[in-house]
Parts: structure tokens; sequence; C-alpha cells
């Protein structure tokens, strides 16, 4: 009986996926989509936040590679103005994850505890930015 090894099975269940899927990303085992992103930031950042105009938060359509609290038409928190992050995907994610542990004393309290939908959320944020 042949037997495969897990890291030859894994490679090869992955190149199978991107000929069947193509470019699909997938986050554990669920399609990464524009529609999946733009849905959960809806759900879980639309009360606060638009993308083309503030709200009790900033607009966020251009977010991606931006610098923390440098829009003229919103009143940041004195810490992330001083912060001077520039939104990256590791940045984002980390905000995402815990914003008072990124940047304590921000005016943010807000966790997105699953990474799979950090990832789709800043997936449609990139997308929205231009990136």
């Amino acid at each position: 009986m042949n037997r495969h090894k897990p890291h030859i099975l894994a490679s090869s269940l992955a190149a199978f996926a991107f000929m069947v899927f193509g470019s699909t990303l997938f986050v554990a085992g669920r399609a990464q989509t524009p529609a999946s992103g733009k849905e959960l930031f809806e759900k879980r950042c639309g009360g606060c936040h638009a993308l083309d105009r503030d709200k009790e938060g900033p607009r966020l359509r251009g977010v991606y590679g931006r610098v923390a609290g440098s829009l003229d038409s919103f009143q940041y928190s004195d810490a992330l103005k001083k912060s001077k992050i520039t939104w990256t995907d590791d940045r984002l994610d980390k905000w995402l994850t815990d914003t008072e542990k990124l940047v304590p004393d921000n005016d943010m309290a807000f966790r997105v505890e699953r990474p799979e939908e950090r990832s789709e959320i800043i997936a449609y944020l990139k997308q929205n930015s231009g990136k």
C-alpha cells in the first residue's frame, strides 16, 4: 500500500484547489471573496464606519496604506494621531484583534475575535483602497 506523506498530500490538494478555484483565497476552508468581506464590514464595522463618509468613526475608503489619524475631516484621539501607524495587513490585523493593545488610550474599543473574519475585512478595506 502506498502511503502519502502529509506534506505531499497537502501540497497536492492545494495545487488541485488552485486549478479548480483559480485565485480565490481560502481561509479556514471558506472562500474569501469581496462579497464576504463586504458583508462582514457592514455587519461588524458599519455601525460606526462607512467607506465614503465619516460617522462615529472615520470613513474607511482609502484607509489601507494611510497614516492613522490623518483625515482632516475626523476628530481622532490624540493617541491615534501620535501613533504614526501606517495601515497595512499586519497593523490592521493587530488593530482589529485588540485596538487598546496596539494603541493604548485610543477612542475605539473593538475586537474581531476570529482571524478569518479579520482577514476578510482587511481584504475588503484593501480592495477599497485601490491596493
